[in-house]
């Protein structure tokens, strides 16, 4: 499975941008999705997860109430629309994709990555 992540950018706080992640190589929707993200000289950390059907969702504390995942199996892609945007949102966001039904916030547990789509919030 081949993971292709874009929709990154620079953006002022309190603004919104959504990514992309386009999944090739496999079927969508045989595996549960995640988004994690790394901030400069901070270990990367969980954002959200999505299972294979899109009917359950995981978030955490952080971007929960700002940030909606979601997928459309039929275009082998995930979503993650970010709003309120925080200069504490600042990272490198990497989609990930598990060869399992649930949700995890777990990064060992991904067995796909994307390369990364940076996001820059500005104050």
């Amino acid at each position: 499975v081949q993971l292709q992540a874009s929709g990154g950018g620079l953006v002022q706080a309190g603004g919104s941008l959504r990514l992309s992640c386009a999944a090739s190589g496999g079927t969508s929707s045989s595996y549960g999705m995640g988004w994690f993200r790394q901030a400069p000289g901070k270990e990367r950390e969980f954002a959200a997860a999505i299972s294979w059907s899109g009917r359950s969702t995981y978030y955490a504390d952080s971007v929960r109430g700002r940030f909606t995942i979601s997928r459309d199996n039929a275009k082998n892609t995930v979503y993650l629309q970010m709003n309120s945007l925080k200069p504490e949102d600042t990272a490198v966001y990497y989609c990930a994709a598990r060869w399992s039904i649930g949700l995890s916030s777990i990064s060992n547990e991904y067995a796909y990555w994307g390369q990364g789509t940076q996001v820059t919030v500005s104050s």
